[in-house]
């Protein structure tokens, strides 16, 4: 009998080291190696095969049969526009968030909408009985849909549940309960999430089957486990929101069938997730009249355009060094926009502390902002209230001059609709074209001209 070895393995980002280290050398992550059973005879690959067996076989090019790009539309028109228009057939969809977001719920009430339409769900849980999951489903009014509930974590046992089912659909939560008994290592490693991502990733491509798996994050709001995880799978959806608030955001960060960076607003209730279907009204729906340092940004996520409150508070510093507090927004951004203020616009804001936040739980980092931010920051230091039907889109750069940024036609429209009656764009932008929406599109080439035009009507 060969005699068995061990290796330390990063479950961070899967670098392997021969003897233990404080450090990854790779992620730089502390603590985060694990001793590990190495295999004295390595199993060998697994061809790729139905659930039935029969192996795939190599084929021309030009003998590929394919057919018109099938998606199935789920209850919730939110996910349906994250995921880039419905679920597609065959694709492996992984969702992670912070536990208690609602991740599973999202998950058990799309399998009974799935499940309603005649589509065969098979649920499968590591981490709750069958019981518990009948109790929250019957909560979320999915109870009597006739999916299949799992409650196990043995891969082959699955794969043969998968077999004998030949379900549409599968649900796997989580990946890091998931166990492949050949795999000596402990359960939640980087070689276990690796083995059963790639053996669900064989199931899905050759049979057709989509599959959803829910994901853990570590404390820096990645997924938890190899980075290559993300790489495997055809679609990564982040769920972010506060535990103190009921909204809840689902964002595409990869997406092999749509495009990246769209977003879906849900309220969390008694009886599941409810669509936002509006969150432009939503995010604007507090804004408090009369108050300075509030601007209005239209911004795009995705194809989506949203209209979102930027808020600033400028006080004067108690300390040597001015204070540059952000949420919602990048801090390099907030300082960057400062330091162009203080520079073109002729504001003194060394001596300021700056606290920014994008309202509404929402984080913006397109660099279409910039103008919101500028004129948010000048309007608390001079405490001048922008008007409340006033909204801006810019790029500022260091010279102060505002550039042209994209879909300024979408942005324009959003803004419309919602009742504005000005927005402040790029002049560049104008060029060109003509607005026929009921607002009044004005065009600016520099943050000093945009905060003139603003400012100086208000006296």
């Amino acid at each position: 009998m060969a005699k068995s070895k061990t290796q330390f393995v990063c479950q961070n980002c899967g670098y392997i080291s021969a003897s233990y280290i404080g450090r990854c050398p790779n992620c730089r992550a502390w603590n985060s190696l694990v001793e590990e059973v190495v295999e004295a005879a390595p199993t060998a690959a697994k061809p790729r095969a139905t659930v039935s067996g029969q192996r795939v076989r190599p084929q021309k090019l030009e003998k590929v049969t394919i057919e018109k790009e099938h998606r199935v539309k789920t209850g919730l028109n939110e996910l349906n526009r994250v995921l880039g228009g419905g679920v597609v057939p065959g694709s492996l969809v992984l969702i992670g968030g912070d536990p208690g977001i609602g991740k599973s719920t999202l998950l058990l009430q799309v399998s009974g909408q799935l499940s309603a339409t005649g589509g065969t769900v098979l649920y499968v849980s590591g981490e709750e009985s069958a019981s518990q999951i009948k109790m929250r489903a019957g909560r979320l009014g999915v109870g009597d849909t006739g999916m299949y509930l799992y409650p196990e974590t043995d891969m082959p046992s699955i794969r043969s549940a998968i077999e004998d089912l030949k379900p549409d659909y599968v649900v796997i939560d989580s990946v890091q309960t998931m166990n492949v008994p050949e795999m000596n290592a402990a359960v939640g490693s980087v070689s276990q999430i690796r083995e059963v991502t790639a053996e669900l990733m064989r199931i899905a491509k050759v049979n057709a089957v989509t599959i959803f798996i829910v994901g853990h994050v570590t404390k820096d709001g990645a997924i938890a486990g190899p980075k290559i995880l993300e790489h495997m799978v055809d679609t990564v959806l982040y769920f972010e929101g506060d535990m103190h608030h009921t909204f809840r955001i689902l964002r595409s960060v990869k997406n092999r069938f749509g495009s990246t960076n769209e977003i879906g607003i849900f309220e969390m209730h008694q009886d599941g997730l409810h669509e936002v279907a509006n969150p432009s009204e939503l995010f604007l729906d507090e804004r408090l009249a009369g108050a300075s340092g509030s601007a209005v940004v239209v911004s795009m996520e995705g194809t989506r355009p949203i209209l979102v409150e930027l808020q600033a508070l400028m006080t004067p510093t108690q300390y040597g060094n001015a204070k540059r507090t952000a949420s919602g927004l990048d801090h390099n951004r907030v300082s960057l926009i400062i330091a162009v203020l203080e520079k073109r616009a002729n504001l003194m804001l060394q001596n300021q502390d700056a606290y920014l936040k994008a309202t509404g739980g929402v984080r913006l980092d397109e660099p279409a902002i910039d103008l919101a931010m500028a004129m948010a920051i000048a309007s608390s230091y001079r405490d001048v209230e922008i008007q409340p039907t006033d909204c801006f889109v810019g790029e500022l750069g260091l010279t102060g001059e505002v550039r042209r940024v994209s879909r300024i036609e979408d942005r324009i429209k959003e803004a419309a609709k919602l009742g504005f009656k000005r927005i402040f764009v790029p002049k560049n932008n104008l060029a060109g074209w003509q607005s026929h929406e009921p607002i009044q599109v004005i065009g600016v080439t520099s943050v000093a001209e945009a905060m003139n035009k603003v400012f100086n009507e208000r006296g």
